[in-house]
């Protein structure tokens, strides 16, 4: 199967959100606003970070990722201040993407989450490459379950055991699978 190319713009305007490319010069304040947080990386499927050279790690292989065409990582900024408030990106293989998204627990409860999903998911329903669009959300993680049926997402049944949380002891946890749907076109044949 040849390689997707997908149309990823580099920045992405949502409203009072500002997203855009992870960058290296972005370690210090992803570090201290989220990735060494424990509260913040409960339900993320990478382990929390206890050094700052963690964080510059993960963001090589960020930069890298884009540039290789296949991962997609944003961070979320407040518009008016340009404070670091998480990140959100789409992870692409075949023709399939899953979004994944982290929130500051200082910034909980805004509607950041919601509306830089709203912004990605958008982006993403543009991309008709795309044959599949979906993520998995801890079955205790209700504030995410919102956040994405907020944003038109559509929940499956739970499925038992479905994924072991490196922040949660590694325990096989029950998830939820979620997936964007295009909504149809015009009918075309319609007279």
């Amino acid at each position: 199967m040849a390689e997707l190319r997908l149309p990823f713009a580099e920045q992405l305007d949502a409203g009072t959100l500002h997203l855009q490319r992870l960058r290296y010069e972005d370690a210090e304040e992803i570090f201290y606003a989220y990735a060494s947080k424990p509260d913040a990386t409960r339900f993320v499927t990478w382990p929390t970070h206890n050094r700052l050279a963690d964080t510059r790690t993960f963001l090589r292989y960020a930069v890298q990722a884009w540039n290789a065409g296949h991962d997609f990582y944003y961070s979320i900024r407040l518009a008016g201040t340009n404070r670091l408030a998480g990140s959100i990106g789409a992870v692409v293989r075949g023709n399939e993407a899953q979004v994944g998204y982290v929130i500051s627990p200082a910034l909980w409860g805004r509607g950041i989450a919601t509306a830089a999903c709203f912004a990605l998911s958008g982006l993403l329903k543009n991309m008709p490459q795309l044959a599949r669009i979906w993520t998995f959300v801890d079955a205790e993680n209700t504030a995410s379950q919102r956040v994405l049926q907020k944003c038109g997402w559509t929940r499956s049944e739970l499925k038992p055991a479905y994924f072991a949380f490196v922040n949660q002891g590694n325990r096989l946890k029950d998830c939820y699978e979620f997936t964007l749907e295009r909504s149809p076109g015009p009918d075309l044949t319609a007279g």
